[in-house]
């Protein structure tokens, strides 16, 4: 079943809490290549000091400012802004995932993310700001397979955790990137 048919059965869950905390939002951006292949677009975050993500892979995306009339404006400009991806062009929406509970960057305050999801029919080409230092397509089948999937440890002050992600190529997608992309392939693998 390609994508766009699966959105329809997706049921996420909205924290009843949402509008009382800060709000941010992500796109994940699907295409499908010549040969057929589904690809999904991750960015690498550029290297900042003081940024505890900094490097990591992520969906684009961002806080919702107050000219976003709702997060998935907000999912809209930040992709545009950091990636020149113009979903309002290009961009099918496809459906909403669960909202996820994180906290600011630098900060120990709850903040809301809510992922939306496309289909990409624009261009390929990309126009980076500084916030990104790459993006990368990688296949939906590589990202679903089972041996593709790993542990990363992460040290906190209470210890080292051993965090779920998957590895491709020389990158790791694990964290909030990792929690909606399970969504994602959980709700379109049920569907298939």
């Amino acid at each position: 079943m390609s994508l766009s048919r699966w959105a329809s059965n997706l049921r996420p869950k909205k924290l009843p809490f949402r509008r009382r905390l800060t709000r941010a939002s992500v796109a994940l951006i699907y295409r499908t290549t010549e040969s057929g292949r589904t690809e999904l677009l991750f960015i690498q975050r550029a290297r900042r000091e003081g940024d505890p993500w900094s490097g990591d892979m992520a969906f684009p995306g961002g806080r919702l400012q107050t000219e976003d009339a709702t997060t998935r404006a907000a999912a809209e400009r930040e992709t545009l802004e950091e990636t020149g991806v113009d979903l309002n062009r290009h961009g099918a929406f496809q459906a909403r995932l669960s909202d996820l509970l994180t906290r600011h960057h630098s900060r120990w305050r709850p903040m809301v993310v809510t992922p939306y999801v496309y289909e990409w029919q624009g261009p390929k080409n990309v126009s980076l700001n500084h916030e990104v230092q790459r993006v990368v397509w990688v296949p939906l089948a590589y990202l679903a397979d089972k041996e593709n999937q790993g542990r990363l440890p992460w040290r906190t002050p209470l210890g080292t955790l051993n965090m779920p992600c998957c590895r491709y190529q020389n990158y790791c997608i694990w964290g909030l990137s990792y929690s909606m992309l399970q969504e994602l392939l959980r709700s379109r693998l049920t569907d298939t």
